[in-house]
């Protein structure tokens, strides 16, 4: 049963509701012999349907005094979508703009900035999607599980407005972004959508830990790598042999070690908020499978619904009284 009182002791008042029937609350008139009067079945439905309006009236009162509400339920649906966690990258780096130097001018629009918007569009398009929010800096952040709410979704992802936090462990970051999918069944497509404008070494022991993990979380990655100007990209081999190491270049190994994790991987780099654009339209064609999921229906007040339907009722009866026929 999904439906519930906030006061069930008040439905005790339905007890009320037994006085139409026995008792009609109009004036009786008195006749000097009516036992020769033939049946009046439209006079008696009308007798019935006055009472049966009283009684309505008196249970719709008595619910909305109870408190009636229906309670949270889950409703299983079909759609196109994924599940999806954003990972934000949250270092101070992220408040600059892709020219690498602090907004300023006007026009001028924070990686961050350009990120906020794009995602909240991203999730716009997407109807039937789950989508959990974590954020990393030197440590990973939760900020929201997998739900299909878009308010809250939207309310998460603006809230990267405030000032960036630290510097860059994504090994962290996507070791809690996985965890997203625990004890969840494997239904429509898996997404970690990593936002990021760089990267760290992650040691031996983090790589072999995120190996496991996405193997047994059936993951796909996808990393929009916001591209400093002038800054090395992710396919970029040096042209000094010694430079070309995790060190060095962080973003090329991360990308490597990505590669070699065997699953459905695949990388933008964005040097302007037009390129992360286009990698945004990228991903949203290109995950769009069919999603079995339960959508969460909130609990649902009826008091409101129930003193309206009392009301109506009410005004039926007060029509009929001033109808009434006076001698």
């Amino acid at each position: 049963m999904n439906f519930g009182m906030e006061y069930p002791w008040v439905l005790a008042g339905l007890l009320l509701c037994l006085l139409p029937i026995f008792r009609l609350g109009a004036v009786a008139n008195p006749y000097p012999w009516l036992a020769i009067l033939p049946p009046d079945p439209f006079s008696l439905a009308i007798d019935a349907l006055i009472r049966l309006c009283g009684v309505l009236a008196i249970s719709g009162l008595t619910l909305g005094l109870a408190g009636a509400y229906l309670q949270e339920q889950q409703v299983e649906r079909i759609g196109h979508g994924a599940h999806i966690v954003m990972l934000l990258d949250r270092s101070n780096s992220m408040d600059n703009t892709f020219a690498g130097k602090a907004p300023h001018a006007q026009g001028e629009e924070s990686k961050a900035s350009a990120a906020r918007r794009l995602l909240n569009q991203f999730v716009d398009h997407r109807q039937h999607d789950l989508i959990g929010i974590a954020e990393y800096s030197t440590s990973p952040l939760f900020v929201l599980p997998l739900t299909e709410n878009k308010a809250a979704i939207h309310a998460a992802i603006d809230a990267t407005a405030l000032p960036a936090l630290a510097y860059t462990n994504v090994s962290k970051g996507l070791s809690m972004a996985l965890e997203f999918f625990d004890s969840r069944p494997v239904t429509g497509s898996r997404i970690v959508l990593l936002v990021s404008d760089g990267a760290a070494v992650i040691d031996p022991d983090s790589e072999a830990a995120l190996r496991e993990l996405f193997k047994q979380r059936q993951v796909s990655l996808y990393w929009v790598f916001l591209r400093t100007a002038n800054s090395p990209g992710l396919f970029e081999i040096p042209d000094d042999p010694r430079d070309d190491n995790a060190q060095a270049m962080p973003e090329r190994y991360l990308h490597l070690f990505f590669n070699s994790l065997h699953i459905p991987y695949k990388a933008y780099e964005a040097e302007t908020p037009g390129a992360l654009q286009q990698s945004v339209d990228d991903i949203n064609r290109l995950e769009n499978r069919p999603l079995h999921y339960f959508e969460r229906i909130p609990k649902q007040d009826l008091s409101t619904r129930c003193y309206a339907f009392a009301a109506v009722m009410l005004l039926l009866l007060l029509g009929v009284k001033l109808c009434e026929a006076r001698p």
